[in-house]
């Protein structure tokens, strides 16, 4: 799962700038993407960034739909996406599909979202609402502006999560330039989507954030 993300409120004009980039031939294009440091020479994450996709809806690609009510005309109304699953679907066994398609139905009143719950990981990363990172040595911090949410990524090894949570437990460390964030310890009663995707309560989730230029995060997210 891929997501880029570019600091609020510049999102739109920089991603239309990073697509004009690709396009062009590989003789043309520039060396790759060196970030700037922190004072212990990490790559330095720190700001206020929002997700520009329409994943919080839905994971796999999807057209435009209607709102779940009449009476809400174009409040909730599905905006059409191109997904972010590699391969395009969730690989669900026949009752996990069942029971996707039964959340989706009763989403007003079964989505965490709706009952305004921590919204869990990976959601809350691409969700439509900026969130800050905040880096130091040994944790960073990730500020959701959805719900107040927040999560500590610990740096050196914390050892097995001491108990499940909305948020889960995130064990980070780099590779590169690539922050690689290791979660566990989920309670299970959040979803991935409005969609209705879920998980269970053995839910891991391996995140990459790699910055692409000054204003682009790479997202990848391994469930």
């Amino acid at each position: 799962m891929r997501t880029g993300f570019a600091p609020n409120p510049t999102a739109i004009a920089v991603n239309a700038a990073l697509a004009l980039v690709l396009a062009l031939p590989a003789a043309a294009q520039r060396p790759p993407y060196k970030a700037p440091r922190t004072a212990d020479g990490k790559p330095n994450l720190n700001g206020i960034w929002q997700a520009m996709n329409t994943a919080n809806w839905d994971l796999e690609g999807h057209a435009a739909g209607p709102a779940p009510l009449a009476a809400m005309g174009a409040i909730g109304a599905i905006p059409p996406g191109l997904g972010v699953v590699e391969g395009g679907e969730i690989p669900y066994l026949s009752a996990a599909a069942a029971k996707k398609k039964e959340n989706f139905a009763n989403r007003l009143k079964s989505d965490p979202e709706v009952k305004c719950f921590t919204p869990g990981v990976p959601r809350a990363t691409y969700m439509p609402y900026p969130f800050q990172i905040a880096q130091s040595q040994k944790v960073i911090l990730f500020a959701y502006e959805y719900d107040g949410a927040e999560r500590t990524v610990f740096m050196d090894n914390p050892g097995p999560s001491p108990a499940d949570s909305w948020m889960g437990w995130s064990a980070g460390h780099w590779e590169g330039d690539t922050l690689v964030v290791d979660v566990t310890g989920f309670n299970g009663q959040t979803w991935f989507d409005r969609a209705g995707n879920f998980h269970s309560d053995a839910l891991h989730v391996v995140e990459r954030y790699t910055p692409l230029s000054p204003e682009t995060l790479m997202n990848e997210a391994t469930i």
